[in-house]
């Protein structure tokens, strides 16, 4: 029986790339498969699909913690069962450009806290970098091991209408969301057992073991003791901390596990103080030290920056890498590619406002329905105002904040996110998504897991993919 309910409301968006059809409703070549077993699926069978996915992410505790009023609310991660799929071509481009696009921030990075040459030459404002709340002046000529700063490194692109992969911003301090790209697959093996083998789906099941690897190979000892340090279970993405150390078979520790004794960081055990060689931190640089940075901080350990310049500890990601991933230096990354490596970058940016620059913030001012103004450090979807959606009110207040300091904030056009079918109500419908590849830097060369996460706006008109604005997430097939 063929289910031709699924797909008689999917109405394309105008002007806008479909991932699975083209402009004339024919559908994509890599979505025929998936597209017949769906077809063949009468709507019981796909409901009670939707309900083991459900079911599974309840039982593996697959949350995600919603900040509203200082409040932690904990949450089901929504997850969408039809999967996104890229080609092996296009997948190509992704891994060379992600490949150029963390070797050159990777350089500049060192470059920052070292001899500055890119300043220097006139290619970056030095007032931008000293400006910048990630730049840590404490990183300044500290020799950091094996010159890697961005070990673990998430893109976020975004496909145009033009049908090419923008990158929309980078995430180089403490990236989130592999935990929910290695269960999206998971469960995706459940609920469509013997489609992925047919489609030749590369996996994706292998990131812990070759980030546990990566990991040891940062340390001279010859059986390093690698630790994950959480800030702890209040955390929005403590799932995937908890996730992770479990699968890399590591300990997974808060501040007050670990003690600097004579410059060397140990951690408490029921049988002594044992030594820790590399520690994973998903906490931020401010909280990191409290010697250092934020004094009254509870979540880090106190020495652990002298342990670190000593060469005695190992920090991933290393402390200052935020100067990289901050929006107004997004704007410069292309001709860091040009400096560092004499290459034209692979992934292009997206057009960028720097609102310091007065004619800038005129244009934005005079094409506000046009544009999203953002703030240079923020992330998690907060803080940014919605030209198109926002009203006259909304605008005028918050172009008042942004004129008492223009610096913090950059505006970008309103892209035509792409759109991947996802199942609304038992049908098929159009929902925007964007997608967010990880790689892991190491002694011997980059490593992009294929796929990554694929985030989707579930509300249905809506841009914004971040799941404390109300996305989701669906898994991310490339085909071999």
């Amino acid at each position: 029986m063929v289910n031709n309910n699924l797909f008689s409301s999917y109405n394309q968006l105008p002007n806008t790339w479909d991932e699975m059809y083209n402009h004339k409703e024919i559908v994509r070549q890599p979505y025929e498969k998936i597209t017949n077993f769906l077809k063949n699926t009468s709507s019981d069978n796909l409901f009670k699909k939707e309900e083991l996915a459900k079911q599974l992410f309840m039982s593996q505790g697959v949350t995600f913690t919603v900040y509203n009023d200082n409040e932690g609310i904990e949450k089901i991660f929504p997850f969408d069962i039809i999967p996104r799929i890229i080609t092996a071509s296009e997948w190509s481009k992704i891994e060379r450009g992600i490949k150029q696009r963390i070797t050159a921030l990777n350089l500049f990075i060192k470059d920052i806290y070292h001899d500055q040459f890119i300043i220097k030459d006139g290619i970056i404002p030095a007032n931008l970098v000293y400006s910048c709340p990630n730049f840590l002046r404490e990183m300044k000529n500290v020799e950091v091991p094996y010159d890697i700063y961005t070990h673990i490194s998430g893109v976020d692109l975004i496909r145009n209408n033009d049908g090419e992969f923008y990158v929309l911003e980078d995430n180089l301090r403490t990236p989130s969301g592999v935990s929910y790209m290695l269960e999206n697959r998971e469960i995706s093996k459940r609920i469509y057992p013997g489609i992925l083998p047919q489609n030749q789906i590369r996996s994706v099941s292998n990131y812990p073991n070759i980030l546990y690897k990566k990991l040891k190979e940062l340390s001279d000892q010859a059986n390093p003791n690698v630790v994950l340090l959480t800030p702890g279970i209040y955390n929005s993405a403590y799932y995937e901390h908890t996730t992770l150390a479990r699968l890399m078979g590591i300990e997974l520790v808060e501040g007050n596990d670990l003690v600097v004794n004579d410059h060397f960081v140990y951690m408490k055990t029921t049988n002594g103080l044992k030594r820790v060689d590399v520690i994973y931190r998903r906490i931020d640089d401010d909280f990191l030290d409290p010697l250092e940075f934020n004094a009254s901080s509870v979540l880090g350990v106190a020495g652990i920056m002298a342990a670190y310049r000593k060469g005695n500890v190992n920090i991933v990601n290393a402390p200052g890498t935020g100067i990289a991933d901050d929006k107004a230096i997004y704007i410069y990354v292309p001709d860091m590619i040009k400096y560092y490596l004499n290459e034209e970058p692979i992934l292009n940016n997206i057009k960028t406002y720097q609102l310091k620059n007065p004619d800038e913030l005129e244009y934005v001012e005079k094409n506000i329905t046009n544009l999203v103004i953002k703030k240079t450090d923020g992330s998690g979807g907060y803080g940014m105002l919605m030209g198109h959606e926002a009203s006259e009110k909304e605008i005028e207040d918050y172009l008042k904040t942004v004129k008492k300091n223009p610096s913090n904030f950059i505006a970008q056009p309103i892209l035509r996110l792409s759109t991947a079918p996802c199942c609304i109500n038992g049908i098929l419908a159009p929902r925007c998504i964007d997608l967010r590849p990880f790689a892991i830097s190491g002694r011997d060369g980059i490593e992009i897991t294929p796929g990554g996460l694929t985030r989707v706006a579930l509300k249905e008109g809506s841009l914004v993919v971040n799941s404390s604005q109300g996305g989701g997430s669906k898994d991310t097939w490339v085909i071999q």
